[in-house]
């Protein structure tokens, strides 16, 4: 009987919806069209490649249109955006976030859990888009919150109602029970009863990987991460080892693959990141510890690295001054003696890098701190900027952002001086423009 009234309500709200239709003008034919002309004084439109003089940059309707050579007067109706002393670049992609919650403050965030819902986790969601769009950062991976929370504040970003990067969002990380992902470890038996009651992110064996698959896409996940070893962060003493048999790994990314979504895996220890490699995953979140056979699988699979070099350094911090559990110290100390010398290896190598900075650890808004660290264990500025440009759009599999070129999405950032001499720059972004509207900008009177 239910059922049979939802579908009627379904139906005659069909109805209607089609008759306003009938109605009301489609917007594309009324909406008048918006255009934009960026006088750029340096235009890096293509990373990896030199940079371009004085260019005009012109944006209609979201897209950039045109380049042209010069400064040139704007057609009647644009608008001038004066960036002629400025370095300019596309919007920079951040490929491992968690937007979900407090970030960078762990001793906080334990002492308010009693106090805050997931409601108040949404709004301070909010926040923390905004202040990563400020940033720099106008599109990310999230790779692990509320699953419903994180596809909501997605589709408002994408409707224009709230302010933020693009997200691509992986739901919650799958993980075995008693892994990394497992939200009952440490916990005590009333509280971790109520955890386990609500988890559809735990598996265990490849039947069960193949459903929490599953479950993560019907809650509305564009992306899969799962867990292949234990991580610094969870409350339980297990280590970094491989957590995960080669098994599930290869059900949970032949099942992600086939619903067209791409697969991330958080893994630490050589172990499980070979099995992870050698299973078809397209990017390691971390990747601590590699040796020689690990990096010459990443280039015989292709896959990329995503580093997050500024997670344990952050981590480190905050276990050694008490805001961690005291599981979290032995772990967080390994991963940050490991890392840097792991990634100076694989950056030689030529294994392929995308940018990302696994921010919810460290504080949001502090993501382009990443680079000098990068730079710091090997790549060049450029090699760098291009990880979070091209190598990011690349894995992400978007041909609209990653360059400045006509018909890609208007994603652009501006910074005072050249970050190819000093790739700090890039965390004082002056400029910033998402999808073809100006997000910030320290012009006066631009809107």
């Amino acid at each position: 009987m239910i059922k049979a009234c939802l579908i009627g309500l379904a139906a005659t709200v069909s109805m209607a919806a089609f008759s306003m239709a009938a109605t009301i003008p489609a917007s594309g034919q009324t909406k008048p069209s918006k255009t934009v002309y960026i006088h750029a004084g340096t235009l890096l439109d293509r990373p990896g490649q030199t940079p371009r003089g004085n260019t005009t940059i012109v944006v209609r309707d979201g897209k950039v249109v045109e380049l042209r050579d010069g400064f040139v007067a704007p057609e009647q109706g644009a608008t001038l955006v004066d960036l002629r002393t400025a370095f300019v670049l596309p919007g920079l992609v951040d490929m491992h976030v968690h937007l979900w919650g407090i970030g960078g403050d762990p001793m906080r965030a334990r002492l308010e859990a009693l106090n805050r819902d997931r409601f108040d986790d949404e709004m301070t969601a909010v926040a923390n888009a905004r202040t990563t769009l400020d940033a720099g950062f106008t599109s990310v991976r999230d790779l692990g919150g509320d699953p419903r929370g994180i596809r909501a504040l997605r589709d408002a970003i994408d409707a224009g109602t709230v302010d933020g990067p693009s997200i691509t969002n992986a739901g919650e990380m799958i993980s075995v029970t008693g892994g990394h992902g497992d939200g009952g470890n440490g916990l005590a038996e009333e509280f971790a009863d109520m955890v386990h009651s609500r988890e559809v992110n735990l598996c265990d064996g490849p039947d069960d990987c193949r459903r929490a698959v599953r479950a993560q896409v019907a809650l509305g996940a564009r992306v899969i991460k799962f867990a292949a070893t234990g991580g610094v962060l969870s409350n339980v003493s297990g280590g970094l080892g491989r957590a995960m048999t080669p098994e599930e790994m290869r059900a949970i990314i032949e099942t992600a693959h086939a619903l067209g979504r791409k697969v991330a895996a958080h893994s630490h220890a050589a172990e499980g990141t070979k099995a992870a490699l050698e299973a078809g995953v397209d990017s390691i979140e971390h990747g601590t510890f590699l040796d020689d056979d690990t990096i010459r699988l990443f280039k015989t699979k292709g896959a990329y690295l995503v580093p997050t070099e500024i997670a344990p350094v952050a981590a480190l911090a905050q276990a050694r001054g008490g805001a961690l559990p005291p599981a979290t110290i032995v772990k967080a100390e390994a991963a940050a003696a490991a890392m840097a010398a792991s990634h100076r290896r694989a950056y030689a190598a030529g294994v392929k890098v995308a940018f990302g900075t696994d921010t919810g650890v460290s504080k949001h808004g502090d993501n382009a701190t990443e680079f000098a660290l990068m730079v710091q264990n090997g790549l060049t500025p450029t090699q760098a900027i291009a990880a979070a440009t091209i190598g990011a759009a690349d894995l992400l599999g978007r041909d609209d952002i990653g360059t400045l070129a006509p018909g890609k999405t208007a994603d652009i950032i501006a910074v005072a001086t050249s970050p190819l001499n000093d790739v700090t720059q890039l965390e004082r972004v002056t400029f910033v423009m998402h999808r073809g509207i100006v997000a910030k900008s320290a012009i006066r009177g631009l809107p």
